[in-house]
């Protein structure tokens, strides 16, 4: 059994860290994980309110999900994907049995990021344009076209990569870009500035239009009513492939299996990952409309990777989806954002000077923090880092004391703890936050 400072040293002499300057860090050492909590090596005890990074749905070491591939490495480790394999059938008929009636193939990746990649792929190769549409706001991953079609501030260093994106403003109420009073102005004035942007980029040019269904690390930006169902109008007028990015929206999350069941509109491709197995294995994947399947019928698909379609990541999959069908758990989810979080939060909202707004669905929920509410000058600069960005971190600081991780992003504070935590964890996580909020509360007008 390996010991803290044995963790420790490992770690800063060999382990090279994502978005990290590595010598400015110090990652914590963690030890065990159960439920909807880990623990480091002195024994202290945090509630997951990020479920690591939005993917723990299931929760930690869940029994079910841990004998299922326990019992696949013992009989199949690993086949290459020319195969058929029981668990990568079965996974992809599960995964298409609950997505649109429209969707009915699955190509598997490794994680979200691949799964974008392969989804812009597929959608040039089968209209025969080049350019994608995304958001800022937004993120898709760091390979190549991914971070290109990445909205926020992570994309400036890798760039220039691709070819062939551009970005447009997607709705915001909050802080609209459009100027609108209210949901149903956002709505139209977003879809009249994507058309727009249609028209000017040329709308022969265009293959694709990538969107989070709702916009997750980025804000927990939960389309106004009328949006999405406007933009499949829009693509469907020209000839656009829809792609709706649910890596970190779909399975549970937003108490739907994909988050977009929840509008009932049928995007052409959807990519996930995160949730679908809860990142016990690597596993992504795109779900293809049938009328782009048809396209690679006999014209071969110029992509593919070693792993796609690992067995031990199916057999998670299967796993925990029959899981989540059992124990209820995307009603679960539902449940707690309705009759939990939405109350504690507006209650919370009413009370703290530094909210200026809360929102969100299912168990993904934002709390936006600000210096003064009638301005809404938010409690920290955009991209804030060193001094400007101390009020946040006195935040997450404040939270990790009392023994709850958070999820901090630029302003905000995010609620998304595992779909399975209890409504009593919950309370006790969402205590823990009113608390610390009074840290927020200090740097008010």
């Amino acid at each position: 059994m390996s010991t803290e400072s044995q963790v420790r040293a490992d770690d800063r002499a060999h382990v090279f860290h994502s978005w990290s300057a590595q010598g400015l860090i110090d990652p914590l050492p963690i030890e065990s994980a159960l439920g909807s909590h880990f623990w480091d090596y002195t024994g202290k005890k945090y509630l997951d309110f990020s479920s690591q990074l939005v993917n723990i749905n299931i929760g930690h070491q869940h029994p079910r999900l841990i004998a299922a591939i326990q019992e696949q490495a013992g009989r199949l480790a690993t086949i290459q994907p020319a195969f058929a394999n029981d668990k990568r059938g079965e996974a992809a008929r599960m995964i298409a049995e609950v997505a649109p009636p429209s969707l009915n193939k699955v190509f598997f990746t490794n994680g979200g990021a691949e799964a974008n990649e392969n989804a812009i792929r597929m959608a040039r190769l089968h209209t025969g344009r080049h350019k994608v549409l995304s958001t800022y706001r937004s993120y898709h991953g760091s390979t190549a076209t991914a971070i290109t079609a990445t909205g926020d501030p992570r994309r400036w260093p890798n760039e220039p990569v691709a070819i062939g994106v551009v970005h447009f403003w997607g709705p915001y109420p909050y802080r609209s870009p459009f100027y609108a009073t209210n949901e149903q102005e956002e709505s139209q004035r977003a879809l009249q500035h994507l058309r727009d942007t249609i028209v000017f980029e040329g709308p022969a040019t265009i293959a694709a239009i990538l969107l989070e269904t709702v916009v997750g690390t980025n804000g927990i930006l939960v389309p106004p009513p009328g949006y999405l169902a406007g933009v499949r109008e829009i693509c469907d007028e020209f000839g656009i492939v829809f792609i709706a990015d649910e890596v970190m929206a779909g399975f549970g999350r937003c108490g739907e299996w994909f988050a977009i069941d929840r509008w009932g509109v049928a995007p052409d491709l959807i990519t996930f990952a995160k949730g679908v197995n809860s990142g016990y294995l690597p596993l992504g994947g795109v779900v293809i409309s049938d009328e782009i399947a048809e396209t690679f019928r006999e014209r071969p698909f110029p992509g593919g990777l070693t792993y796609s379609g690992h067995p031990l990541a199916c057999a998670s999959a299967v796993a925990s989806m029959q899981i989540f069908k059992e124990e209820g758990i995307v009603e679960h989810a539902r449940a707690l954002g309705d009759d939990i979080i939405a109350p504690a939060l507006k209650e919370m909202s009413e009370k703290h000077p530094s909210i200026g707004e809360v929102r969100g669905l299912g168990v993904f929920w934002a709390i936006e923090l600000v210096r003064d509410k009638a301005t809404r000058e938010p409690l920290v600069p955009f991209n804030a880092a060193g001094a400007a960005a101390a009020p946040m971190n006195a935040v997450a600081a404040a939270c990790k004391e009392r023994g709850l991780w958070p999820f901090i992003h630029f302003n905000r504070l995010h609620v998304v703890p595992p779909c399975t935590i209890t409504a009593e964890e919950l309370r006790e996580g969402l205590a823990i936050l009113d608390e610390a909020l009074s840290v927020a509360d200090e740097f008010c007008a």
